[in-house]
Parts: C-alpha cells; structure tokens; sequence
C-alpha cells in the first residue's frame, strides 16, 4: 500500500510539473498580435494586425475532423516537411475556419516573409496574407468542441445584435493551448464585422 502510495504521488507530481511547463510554454510563444478597442461584458472587439499564416483548405465541415485532419498537416509542415526540413516555431492560437470547407491556419513567426518560408512538401498547404482586421470575440474554457462552438458562436451573435453591431458571415475558433495542456485551456469564437 505505502509503494502504490509512493508512486501515485510521484505520478500526481510529474503531472503537475508537466502543466506547469506547457501552461507556461504556452503564454510564451509568439501570438496574433491585437488591440482592445471596446471591451462589452461577453465579449471584446479586437482590432487584428496584418499578418501571415499557413493554411490548409479541407473538405469537411466536422469540427473533430478538421481540427485533428489539418493540425496533422500544418504540423507536419512546421516540423520539417517541408524542401529544406527546416523546423518552424509553433504559434498562437491555431484557427479553423467555421465554413462549409473549413480552413486551418498557424501564423507564421514574424521572421518569415512569404518568400523566405520554405515550400511545403504537401502540396495542399498555402500562405495567406491576412490584413488588418476588426473582429468581435468571446472566449471560453475547457476543450472545444463543436456543441461548445455552437454554443458560443449563437452567445455571440446574440450579443452582437444586442448591441446592435454587425458582423460578417466569416467565423473562426481559435484555440491557444498544446494538446497536452489539460488545465487552463482557452479558446474563442471570433467574427469579423462590418
């Protein structure tokens, strides 16, 4: 009983450094950098810097299947397949278009031009140039998932119409943590207005 004891203990520890490490890998690394512009209670709008992101296009609107499906390319990519096997930093938050055909996208660090980036080996990935943007966003915790999406999509139309603020057709969900962050998630569902 005092060995399992012992080693249930060490386990508990380890996995609490292990949060601790990705919680703080993760308020570490280069973001989508933006600007408060008005904070509502439920939700912020965010003026968007201009800014560069690799993206893959898949032919599903499922949220687990594209999620899983285009982070699997676009790491791969990021990872080293790519004409020089260069590795690239991860960034945050990864977002994935809320479309009939949804698109995935990781920023590129700010290091990279689009000429300077190295070419894919998978065919299928493209860089996107965003511009500058304005966007409403409401954030929420836990795993996503597409009830939770729905769920927070439909709490931000609500108070979007509210206020009386319109808004594009074009949503997103971005998500900020490693897929080993179990505590302490944050997502967001984010549209751009009008």
């Amino acid at each position: 009983m005092k060995t399992f004891l012992i080693i249930l203990g060490v386990l508990f520890l380890l996995f609490v450094g292990s949060q601790i490490y990705f919680y703080r890998s993760s308020r570490i690394i280069e973001g989508y950098q933006y600007s408060v512009t008005k904070a509502y209670e439920g939700f912020e709008i965010r003026q968007y810097e201009a800014s560069l992101f690799t993206s893959v296009k898949l032919d599903t609107d499922i949220y687990k299947q594209a999620s899983s499906k285009g982070f699997s390319i676009l790491g791969g990519y990021i990872f080293g397949k790519n004409e020089k096997n260069e590795q690239i930093s991860m960034t945050s938050p990864v977002a994935l278009s809320l479309d009939e055909e949804m698109t995935i996208m990781f920023l590129v660090p700010k290091k990279f031009t689009k000429e300077t980036l190295p070419k894919p080996e998978n065919s299928d990935i493209q860089f996107i140039e965003v511009p500058e943007k304005i966007m409403a966003a409401i954030t929420f915790g836990g795993w996503a998932s597409a009830i939770k999406i729905e769920k927070y999509k439909l709490q931000l139309t609500e108070l979007l119409d509210k206020k009386a603020i319109k808004y594009s057709n074009k949503f997103s969900v971005l998500g900020y943590n490693s897929p080993f962050e179990l505590l302490s998630r944050k997502n967001e569902i984010v549209v751009e207005l009008e």
